[in-house]
């Protein structure tokens, strides 16, 4: 009896905390479909919303400029991390493999805005022209630590030794990296990959600090948006990404359910 009251309770943990975590997210979607302006009525149920989303130019361009920036950005952060994790391992213990650890946390505990002001300031000094360029450095900048985060783990699953045994039976180095390394720690880096591609899209502070005219991405356009109201098309355009953040992830845990019932076998 104690038993099943213990798992009662864990339950309804479980069912409110996600109701907490997707009740906001559920509103947002229904009031995608209400003819209504506002969110304080319901006038009927409409597509318009989602028609006008596409001939609004302002967040139009910004969804491009958050798109490409973000696969860019992850892009070239994953690359530049992988490498960096797998340098960072192959270190021998000691002073300078902990220091660089440490300098690696400091991006990741640093504040947002601290962060923001410092790529600003040090563009100002190499005189770089504020926009795409340096909003583009910006989020490869603050991505890198994560997705080192994101890999080194994997690195420390490996078997002991595997690339001098791979060396040994005449892999180049290369040869070593590419076909035994970089299979094994695959998940590490997708998932560094896509924590990148997610804070690049989510982050608003340092895009701010960082940007020039004519380009902005979606946190700075529906931060400009607050004062006078956020557009009933923000509410379209957030129920696309979470559909489309929910299919991507359905798709890659189906691939790796199927990867991990193939080893089984």
């Amino acid at each position: 009896m104690v038993n099943k009251f213990e798992q009662f309770l864990k339950r309804f943990y479980l069912v409110i905390i996600f109701a907490f975590l997707y009740a906001p997210i559920i509103t947002l979607m229904i009031y995608s479909f209400n003819d209504s302006k506002t969110m304080a009525k319901w006038n009927g149920f409409t597509f318009k919303w989602y028609g006008e989303l596409l001939h609004n130019e302002n967040i139009m361009s910004a969804l491009y400029y958050t798109v490409v920036i973000a696969l860019l950005a992850s892009t070239i952060a994953t690359i530049i991390g992988t490498i960096t994790a797998i340098g960072i391992h192959n270190m021998k213990k000691g002073f300078g493999k902990n220091f660089l650890l440490n300098i690696n946390y400091l991006p990741v505990l640093n504040p947002d805005i601290v962060t923001g002001i410092a790529l600003m300031s040090l563009f100002i000094f190499v005189k770089l022209d504020f926009g795409f360029t340096t909003m583009l450095l910006a989020h490869i900048t603050f991505n890198i630590p994560y997705v080192i985060l994101s890999v080194l783990p994997k690195l420390k699953q490996l078997p002991a030794n595997t690339t001098e045994a791979a060396l040994d039976l005449g892999a180049t180095p290369f040869y070593a990296l590419r076909k035994i390394i970089i299979p094994q720690i695959k998940p590490g880096i997708m998932a560094g990959f896509l924590m990148a591609f997610t804070m690049s899209i989510d982050d608003f502070v340092i895009s701010f600090f960082t940007t020039g005219p004519g380009v902005s991405n979606l946190s700075i356009e529906i931060y400009s948006m607050a004062r006078r109201g956020i557009k009933p098309e923000i509410n379209a355009l957030s129920t696309l990404m979470f559909i489309t953040v929910l299919a991507l992830l359905l798709i890659v845990n189906k691939k790796s359910s199927r990867g991990d019932s193939i080893e089984n076998a």
